[in-house]
């Protein structure tokens, strides 16, 4: 038998050039190889590694063509076309073809994508009569919808690694299906959905297979990247956040020696780059100290560099875990503040204070950290004066600020406090769409504070070692420090004294319209001073 798994291409404003890598599908070659070793597995990332094409923009997302209407070259542009990442679906299907598999597995993570993912089961059945099966956390929010559709024959819900299995042992043996758990499968043409079982323990599954991947594909700052997991699930039970829907409300653990293992057998494959993808890393203090430690004493003087690109909770954090990471090959540190009101984090269910998060800033500055803090515009509870205020608290700290514009993720329990989905809705689930409006904001003013958090950082970017500069003289520093900052040192210059922020198109300076300078300015008069990554001070008004 042959298998074939694979991952889409996407459609959208913008893509990640390093956080692609199929950890999930690979964990699942791993543990078919492990319990089935008779099956032949085949990864295929049809994402990676195509580049991109320009293609129409889609009914639903129309109202966006007055925001992203002018190719920008700015430091402070946002979007600008709509594209497809990844191979075609046409040569998707004709590949699949060339390798013949009995079965084939789509990944359908990202509810926003879940239209590239049956795009593909369709190429393909329209050449080739494979079986489909499709998972992931989109197919674990909406079973029915994703197998009612006549591309996809089998569904899995939640962790796949023993649905997966013991799917193919049921096939092997010629066996009925209706006792693999989380299967979701067709009888006389109509959706059957089999219970939901334990998954296999997570310290026992066997490290994902990364054999089928080129590790030229996913590179950071040109040296082979990897993606580790040492947790699976989520503590915590945050309303914005999905993850319940697909792990349960299970909160599971390896042990600091099993990943150290599996850290000493990817660096001698080649990898030189971790990336620790999980939603709590540092959860049990003691585990992860443990870890840095064994990690410090092995790779000690080589070439190590560790990340963890989806973020670590600050909650968890404190000044011995900080250097130990340091030590242990840590360089950047994510942090997602979300909110500065407490009444806004309390309605969110968010177990994290202003007050820690100030802590480790300084903590983790100290010890020479480079800190992106991140900020959610357009939570549904929030006020534009809450938002301001949170923008305010990171422009005024040594941190780069990452800004997310709020969209409801299916399966989230805040998604419960609003009408039903649409199909439009899981469409414009996704941060470009600026999909929610409430009374408190509308869409220009999500689209204002985003650039404006452009804005800032342009000033953090300004090296100003410690000192004391005017807004003036800010811009002056900029203007003679390459094309780029000479570019948004101007357009800054013109926003300020004419009160419109131009694009910088090929055709010369044109007016940004749906941006609020009104808007800006408060912004600038409530934060005053800017600090620089460097620790320098920037006075937005005498």
């Amino acid at each position: 038998m042959k298998l074939l798994l694979m991952q889409p291409p996407i459609q959208d404003f913008y893509d990640t050039d390093v956080r692609l890598q199929p950890l999930g599908l690979c964990m699942l070659k791993a543990a078919l190889k492990k319990y089935v070793p008779d099956v032949e597995v085949m990864v295929k990332d049809y994402h990676q590694g195509y580049g991109r094409k320009t293609i129409p923009l889609p009914a639903e997302l129309s109202y966006l063509k007055e925001y992203y209407a002018l190719a920008d070259s700015s430091p402070f542009s946002t979007f600008q076309q709509y594209y497809h990442f990844g191979t075609s679906f046409e040569a998707l299907a004709k590949d699949v073809l060339k390798e013949k598999p009995d079965l084939v597995g789509i990944s359908s993570l990202f509810t926003p994508y879940h239209r590239e993912a049956l795009d593909c089961a369709r190429e393909i059945k329209k050449r080739f009569p494979v079986p489909i099966l499709m998972g992931g956390s989109h197919v674990s929010a909406f079973p029915m919808s994703i197998l009612r559709d006549p591309a996809v024959d089998f569904i899995i819900r939640g962790e796949g690694e023993r649905p997966l299995v013991e799917f193919v042992h049921a096939l092997l043996a010629g066996m009925p299906l209706n006792h693999v758990p989380n299967l979701g499968y067709k009888r006389n043409g109509e959706p059957v959905m089999n219970a939901m079982e334990d998954p296999y323990p997570f310290h026992e599954l066997p490290f994902a297979d990364f054999s089928n991947l080129p590790k030229e594909r996913y590179l950071y700052q040109g040296k082979p990247l990897c993606f580790i997991t040492t947790t699976r699930g989520c503590p915590h039970r945050c309303t914005f956040c999905s993850v319940h829907a697909t792990f349960g409300k299970k909160f599971q653990t390896r042990s600091p020696e099993n990943i150290l293992l599996e850290i000493r057998q990817r660096y001698e494959e080649g990898y030189r780059v971790f990336d620790f993808e999980d939603d709590n890393l540092s959860f049990h203090g003691d585990d992860f100290k443990g870890l840095l430690k064994l990690i410090s004493a092995e790779f000690n003087g080589v070439d190590l560099h560790l990340l963890a690109m989806n973020g670590i909770s600050h909650e968890s954090l404190d000044g011995e875990i900080l250097q130990l990471m340091r030590l242990a090959g840590f360089s950047h540190l994510n942090i997602a503040l979300v909110s500065s009101s407490e009444e806004v984090l309390k309605r969110l269910h968010r177990p994290h204070t202003l007050a820690s998060f100030l802590e480790v800033v300084a903590q983790a500055q100290a010890l020479g950290f480079k800190i992106t803090s991140y900020q959610i515009l357009g939570l549904p509870y929030e006020t534009l004066d809450d938002m301001i205020q949170t923008l305010t608290i990171l422009a005024r700290l040594p941190v780069l600020i990452g800004v997310s514009v709020f969209y409801l993720t299916p399966g989230c329990s805040l998604a419960k406090e609003f009408p039903e989905l649409t199909e439009a809705d899981m469409f414009k689930a996704r941060s470009t769409a600026m999909a929610m409006e409430t009374e408190n904001f509308a869409r220009d003013d999500i689209y204002t504070l985003f650039i404006t958090a452009r804005i800032m950082n342009f000033f953090k970017g300004i090296q100003v070692n410690g000192e004391k500069l005017s807004l003036r003289e800010a811009l002056d520093i900029a203007e003679h420090r390459g094309e780029r900052q000479k570019l948004g040192s101007e357009i800054l210059t013109r926003l300020f004294d004419e009160r419109t922020l131009y694009a910088a198109t090929r055709h010369g300076f044109k007016p940004v319209h749906r941006f609020k300078p009104d808007l800006f300015l408060r912004v600038c008069q409530r934060v005053g001073y800017v600090v620089s990554q460097h620790g320098g001070c920037i006075k937005l008004f005498s």
